[in-house]
Order: C-alpha cells, then sequence, then structure tokens
C-alpha cells in the first residue's frame, strides 16, 4: 500500500496521463485499504481474515460529456490504457450541463487540518485473538445466555487520495480497530440474539473487551420472554441505538440530487419549523478521532463545521457542485467519491444537541408507551416521508420499562415525528450519528 503522499503523487500522475490523452478536464481517486480479523466462536479460533485492496478510479471530461473507468492494475501501461479507454468512453458519452469539476476558485489547498486518524500501533494477530477471547467469555458469563454467535475483533488502515487537473491533490489516512460480540440467550422457541460493537480510529478509544462483551450478553438476556403490543397511538422513545437512524433519514432528503430531482419529503421547506424550536443538530468533520473527520471532500473542497438544523429549521442543502449548479447554489463541500464514478453526497459527524432530561425523566409521563432497541426493514419513503418499520423493544407502562416486547410495527410520518421529536441528555460521542434517546409523541404501533 502506498503512504499518504505517494497515493497523492500517483493520483496526479494519472490526471496527467488523461491530460496528455486528449482530456479537457480530470481527476482520479486512489484508494486502498488493509484490515487483519479474528473470529472466536465458544471459544475456539473460526475464522483468520486478512485483506489488502488497492484502486485508482479515473473520470475525465470531453467538453460537457464525462465517463468514469477504474482500475486495481497501477503499472504505467495500464494506467495509460485507462487513460486512452477513459477518454474514448466520455467521447461517445451524453452531454451533461451540470457535470464538471468544482469551481478553481473554491478548491481548498491547505494546510489541511489535524484530525488524529491515524494510530501507529498495530496489534498483532494474538493480541486481536486475546480481545475476541475475553469478549465472547465475558458475554457467555452472563446467567441466561445460552449460545454464542461469535466474537470478533480487527485492526485496519485505509488511504484516500484526489487529484485534478485544475489543481487540487490532496491525500490522507486512517487507521481503525474494532471489537464485537454477539450471543443467543434462552432455549427453544424462545431464544434472543443481540450483540454490542465499537469502532475507533485508535485501540486506546476502544471500552475494554470484557464490557463489550458483558453488554452483549446482558442485552440478549433482556430481550427474553417478550410480549405483545396492543395496536393504537402512543408515545415511543428510540434508544441511542437506533435513534440516529431519524437523523439520517433527514440526511438523505437533504441532499441536493434528492431536491434536484424533486424526490425529497423536505422540499420547498426551507425556513420552515421542522423540529421544536431551540433543536440543534450540528456537523463537525474536523473533529479529531471522529468517525466520519474528513480534511477536505470529493471533489477537493473544504469541508467545515456547520448546523444542519439551528432553531429546529434547516439551514440549506448538502450539495456537491453538479447539485449546486442545477440548483443555482453553491456547493457545500458534501461531496463524496467511491470507488469511481460521479460524486455522491456524505456528511461529517453529526450530532442532535442533548434535551435536559434524563431518559428516565422523558418516560416519567407515559401511561403506556413503547421503547424501541432494534428496527427491522427499510419502510421509509424518502418523497413523502411516510415511515413505518418493524421493531422491537420495551414496554413503558406508569413511566417506567416494563418488560421486553416483539414483532410489532411503528408507524408515522417523519415531519410529524421529527415535530414531535424531543431528546434526552445522553448524548454519547462515540457513533458518525451521534443522538441521544429520543421521544416521538403520536406514533402509530401496530401489534397483535
Amino acid at each position: 500500500m502506498l503512504n499518504p503522499e505517494q497515493a497523492r503523487e500517483r493520483a496526479q500522475d494519472l490526471v496527467a496521463r488523461a491530460r496528455r490523452a486528449g482530456a479537457d478536464a480530470a481527476d482520479a481517486v486512489y484508494g486502498a485499504s488493509s484490515s487483519e480479523g479474528i473470529q472466536i466462536r465458544l471459544g475456539k479460533l473460526e475464522d483468520v481474515e486478512r485483506s489488502e485492496s488497492e484502486h485508482i478510479s479515473l473520470r475525465v471530461f470531453s467538453g460537457t460529456r464525462s465517463a468514469s473507468i477504474g482500475s486495481s492494475d497501477l503499472s504505467d501501461l495500464a494506467l495509460d490504457e485507462l487513460a486512452a479507454r477513459a477518454i474514448a468512453m466520455a467521447r461517445a458519452a451524453p452531454e451533461d450541463a451540470y457535470a464538471g469539476l468544482a469551481p478553481e476558485e473554491l478548491l481548498t489547498h491547505g494546510p489541511f487540518p489535524e484530525l488524529d486518524l491515524i494510530d501507529p500501533s498495530e496489534p498483532s494477530p494474538q493480541a486481536l485473538r486475546e480481545r475476541a477471547e475475553e469478549a465472547e467469555d465475558a458475554a457467555r458469563a452472563v446467567q441466561g445466555v445460552t449460545n454464542s454467535d461469535g466474537a470478533s475483533a480487527s485492526a485496519g488502515f485505509g488511504i484516500f487520495a484526489l487529484a485534478t487537473s485544475h489543481g487540487f491533490a490532496g491525500a490522507y489516512g486512517a487507521s481503525s480497530h474494532s471489537t464485537s460480540a454477539s450471543v443467543v440467550a434462552g432455549e427453544g422457541a424462545g431464544k434472543q440474539r443481540d450483540s454490542a460493537w465499537r469502532q475507533t480510529h485508535h485501540v486506546a478509544d476502544l471500552p475494554g473487551a470484557r464490557e463489550i462483551g458483558e453488554l452483549a450478553g446482558t442485552r440478549a438476556v433482556a430481550r427474553l420472554e417478550p410480549g405483545k403490543v396492543k395496536s393504537g397511538p402512543m408515545p415511543v422513545l428510540f434508544d441511542p441505538r437506533v435513534s440516529g437512524t431519524l437523523v439520517g433519514h433527514l440526511i438523505g432528503a437533504m441532499s441536493g440530487s434528492a431536491i434536484a430531482r424533486r424526490s425529497s419529503f423536505l422540499l420547498d421547506r426551507l425556513g420552515e419549523q421542522i423540529f421544536a424550536p431551540g433543536t440543534v443538530i450540528a456537523e463537525d468533520p474536523h473533529r479529531p478521532r471522529g468517525l466520519r473527520a474528513r480534511p477536505f471532500d470529493g471533489e477537493g473542497l473544504a469541508t467545515r463545521a456547520r448546523n444542519l438544523v439551528e432553531d429546529g429549521k434547516i439551514t440549506g442543502w448538502l450539495l456537491d457542485c453538479a447539485a449546486a449548479r442545477q440548483l443555482g447554489l453553491e456547493p457545500t463541500g458534501h461531496a463524496s467519491r467511491g470507488g469511481g464514478g460521479a460524486p455522491g453526497i456524505s456528511v461529517g459527524n453529526i450530532h442532535l444537541e442533548p434535551g435536559p432530561l434524563s431518559p428516565a425523566e422523558l418516560m416519567a409521563d407515559i401511561a403506556d408507551g413503547i421503547y424501541v432497541i432494534e428496527l427491522i426493514g427499510q419502510g421509509v419513503n424518502g418523497v413523502t416521508g411516510d415511515y413505518s418499520r418493524g421493531a422491537s423493544g420495551f414496554r413503558i407502562v406508569n413511566g417506567e420499562l416494563a418488560g421486553p416486547v416483539a414483532e410489532f410495527t411503528i408507524a408515522g410520518n417523519l415531519l410529524k415525528m421529527f415535530a414531535q421529536m424531543t431528546p434526552a441528555s445522553d448524548l454519547e460521542w462515540y457513533r458518525a450519528i451521534n443522538v441521544p434517546t429520543l421521544r416521538v409523541d403520536g406514533m402509530t404501533i401496530a401489534g397483535n
């Protein structure tokens, strides 16, 4: 694998080859990753996995026509052929008035912020195995746990580089460490499964393997002997394990491409009161060690901290350059690049500002409600905001949790849900989207 400086130079070299071959403009993205993981099940080694990948993609422009192509062969001959093929494809492609590189005057040229994404330590396979064993042993030691789906520990490293023909070149690396455990509680038809998982850039930020294992076991046992739920409207609390998905739906609807296609439930709602007054959803792509930290976006624009929602109102759309041109707006530094093709949209580290009440205080006045810990299915309509998903969790009776429940559906409309949303005070900071427990009144429950 190349280091970040070598990766940047390799991307610049491919862009230069494309220009020499006749491209009017071009950009290149280099990505590489390596990882090693150990899987333990019932105390025995089940799997050892080592993977390495390296890929470079090229996007070229011939007037308003463009094409993208990629390769894992980085030899000189292969890169020359890649450039020639990309240009031939672009000349045969349809015209697109909105496609193109970012405006040159908007490019960032550093110095880039220091994000502390690289952990120089590299755990040995034996250290990974010991971590996985400790996590599974702790999970299986929880009374009521009867079987294991396994525990794993992994470590990895990745590189991203971007170069454009009009002057941008940048690269950064990030390490990754994770521990997980998944176990089964109970017997026969009454079995229940749950898990715990954490990922960080630095191994020192991982909770202890024993803590992760005990949490997985405790969660599985707590789900035993679930009851049924009656149908009807009632308040719902979303555990932090799932509350971030609601903000995820918001981010998808804020995408400039969705707005340009007029396929978002937020269309024409800029400036409206979407959430309760005082609600803030903030983005910080420069948060040190954040899982979505990045110094620049997929088109070479600077990333920056901003509030996506301020005082309950959306502050603007998430725009790459193509969507910005289509909407007549400025790009916002939210472009992302994968293995090839045109940019998509992604955000940095997100959090929803917490409220003043603890989860216990937030549910204290609920006579009959639901506390959701798991969501099932993808029943969300991004055009209308209609929301319907399978769920499991716990009943809330007279302000307290009152036993597990399963096999029910929660439904509503995201706009109405956002308006009725109340955050608790238990914000945690280890996810890519960090959201506290949320209360949403007036949801429709469909049980048995």
